[in-house]
């Protein structure tokens, strides 16, 4: 009797025991799941009270041809792009606050004997606003942009490749107060920005020692060149290098790189006789405006941006009459034959500071497209449209004017969006 009682005691301790260690399982992980759902809550909630988001897309596309008996012709090149697209934004309350960093360099190896490394692309761009909404999807808004480059630009043709841009020349730095409208939908983010009061500097810095190098090696190669065409001899070059003297060139009425450039990006104005004066950079006043899409769709990027600006000022005098109507030193009538003789007369007088008027815009339109497929691979396609009056362009026949200036880089490669 007293065995059945123990073997019946020691089931029930026995199920009492499992049911104990069912609950207690249960419970245990009851409780783990509660806290990791109350965990990704927390996530959730610190993300949704995070004012801040930082975006963007880095990458390198770079393309290699290599051509043998190749019968159309051609030349073995390689070519590489490295670029980032950066996204900083800061909203919380009816503060906002947005930077842009867009930047890329490119170089291009050709296989041939001169200028063998050409730069293909380069670009900085820097973009902050900051916004107070002031009523829903309305913001009053400081803006401030930077634009400019790494490196030197030439222009490469057969011989010297002279200077077209450096690092601050040009440089377009933006300063304006005004109203922006920001809406979002779909994944579609607009924004219309218009600014009734609007500074830009445009700046063409050179300095005296920079200047003086360059200008040299400009000399030095225009003797190279008079070898190479038989107009010179070779020692005639070589002593002609050796008596060099800058200050000499110039009192001579030589035209050095400085110059060139300041003509170029139009920092320079007119005096009413029709001499130039020449400046490290051009400030003025004025309208903006500037309007941008970013669109995602899965892995699918669209962003463009439209900036105008017009400065408020009037039309300036018309250069080549007043040049007309002030007379010689000798006191004798200018005439047309003389304006004509002028070596600026035809490459720069229609392009003066007259140009910069309000009602002339100064635009710039950016498009970016990007595909990333396989994680890491990307197609993208970037165009750049620019028109700034008084900024001048020489074309492959050597003719200087104000021109729309295009730019478009399609690349394939390694990217990587976050």
């Amino acid at each position: 009797m007293q065995k059945k009682f123990l073997s019946v005691a020691l089931c029930l301790l026995a199920a009492l025991t499992m049911n104990a260690q069912g609950v207690d399982k249960a419970k245990v992980t009851g409780n783990a799941e509660a806290a990791a759902k109350a965990g990704a809550d927390l996530q959730k909630l610190e993300a949704a009270e995070n004012p801040w988001k930082f975006d963007g897309t880095v990458g390198l596309n770079a393309a290699a041809t290599s051509l043998v008996n190749w019968a159309a012709g051609g030349k073995n090149n390689v070519n590489g792009i490295a670029y980032a697209k950066l996204h900083l934004l800061y909203h919380k309350d009816a503060i906002a606050w947005e930077t842009n960093f867009d930047t890329d360099f490119g170089m291009t190896w050709i296989d041939q004997k001169e200028d063998k490394f050409q730069k293909s692309s380069d670009n900085i761009k820097l973009a902050t606003k900051f916004g107070w909404e002031f009523k829903k999807n309305w913001y009053l808004t400081l803006l401030g942009s930077f634009q400019s480059q790494y490196a030197l630009g030439r222009n490469y043709v057969e011989g010297y490749n002279s200077i077209m841009s450096k690092w601050l020349a040009p440089s377009y730095t933006d300063i304006s107060v005004g109203i922006d409208y920001k809406y979002s939908v779909n994944g579609a983010d607009f924004s219309v920005y218009l600014s009734p009061i609007a500074g830009r500097i445009t700046t063409a810095y050179i300095s005296d020692a920079w200047n003086k190098k360059y200008t040299e090696e400009y000399v030095f190669a225009a003797y190279d060149a008079a070898v190479a065409d038989g107009t010179m001899t070779a020692a005639q070059a070589e002593a002609g290098k050796a008596a060099y003297s800058y200050g000499a060139y110039m009192d001579n009425g030589g035209i050095d790189v400085r110059q060139t450039l300041q003509e170029s990006i139009g920092t320079y104005t007119y005096r009413k006789d029709g001499t130039q004066k020449f400046r490290d950079f051009r400030a003025e006043l004025g309208l903006s405006f500037k309007g941008s899409i970013a669109y995602t769709y899965q892995d699918f990027k669209l962003s463009t941006t439209l900036t105008l600006f017009s400065p408020y000022q009037n039309k300036g005098f018309d250069v080549k009459k007043a040049w007309l109507d002030t007379p010689n030193e000798d006191g004798t009538i200018r005439t047309e034959a003389d304006w004509d003789a002028r070596p600026e007369a035809e490459r720069y007088f229609k392009y003066s500071n007259n140009n910069r008027y309000f009602g002339n815009f100064d635009v710039d339109w950016d498009v970016a497209l990007s595909y990333q497929f396989l994680k890491c691979l990307q197609v993208t396609l970037q165009t750049s449209l620019k028109y700034y009056p008084g900024t001048l362009v020489e074309n492959k026949h050597g003719e200087v004017a104000e021109r729309v200036q295009f730019k478009s880089v399609i690349g394939l490669g390694v990217g990587y969006s976050f």
